[in-house]
């Protein structure tokens, strides 16, 4: 009889596809994470030298030359107005040369940490007269009173007394003469609580001027 054995396929063993092995691969670091870092840090050192190289040039300007005073009260007016925002010349009060007429920044001889902005009136030595509300000068070389123009006064007060002024002193007086408090009733300002001039006015800016309050804005000279 013919074998009736099936064939069967030995299915243990069978062959696959061979299989490669994957290859791994390289890991790239981020691009322009270092030139970044590089730039950022050459921003803040410019930051930094343009702020050291401003304060070098600004500090010395606002300590020696410049600085801002905000008028507060109404002892000057109308020659100045409350909340007007001025640059004083503090070159002034080094160079000691006060006239008769500037309009100065001073601290208050009774509390030094208070600004006060005032008209000079009376110059180191000279003797000043109010009677009845006219100002007059008279000095070791000036006998013969002088009456003193003052155009900027507009509310006058009618108030009399005298002062003879040390060679360091100045007699300072607010426009608004009823209502400032001045030399009048806390005395002379030493010359080293004289802080400077009023040399510009920035604000308003409808009001912009130099030298504001000068004599020469009332066609006056004391000269």
């Amino acid at each position: 009889m013919p074998d009736s054995k099936e064939t069967v396929t030995d299915l243990r063993v069978q062959h696959s596809p061979e299989r490669k092995p994957i290859e791994q691969q390289p890991q790239l670091e981020p691009e322009g994470i270092g030139a970044a870092s590089a730039s950022m840090f050459g921003v803040i050192w410019e930051t930094i030298k343009y702020a050291m190289i401003a304060a070098v040039i600004i500090l010395p300007i606002r300590t020696f030359i410049a600085q801002p005073f905000v008028v507060s009260g109404n002892s000057m007016y109308p020659t100045f107005h409350n909340g007007e925002y001025l640059i004083v010349n503090e070159l002034a009060k080094y160079q000691g040369n006060y006239e008769r007429g500037d309009v100065v920044i001073l601290r208050y001889p009774n509390d030094p940490s208070k600004y006060f902005i005032k008209r000079v009136i009376g110059l180191p030595g000279e003797t000043v007269t109010i009677l009845g509300g006219v100002v007059s000068i008279t000095s070791d070389t000036q006998k013969t009173p002088v009456v003193l123009a003052e155009p900027y006064v507009q509310n006058a007060k009618i108030d009399s007394s005298s002062r003879t002024l040390d060679k360091d002193e100045f007699f300072v007086m607010g426009d608004n003469r009823s209502q400032s408090s001045d030399s009048r009733i806390w005395g002379p300002v030493p010359r080293r609580l004289m802080d400077g001039k009023a040399y510009l006015r920035l604000y308003p800016f409808t009001s912009a001027a130099f030298h504001p309050g000068s004599l020469e804005q009332f066609h006056t000279s004391y000269q």
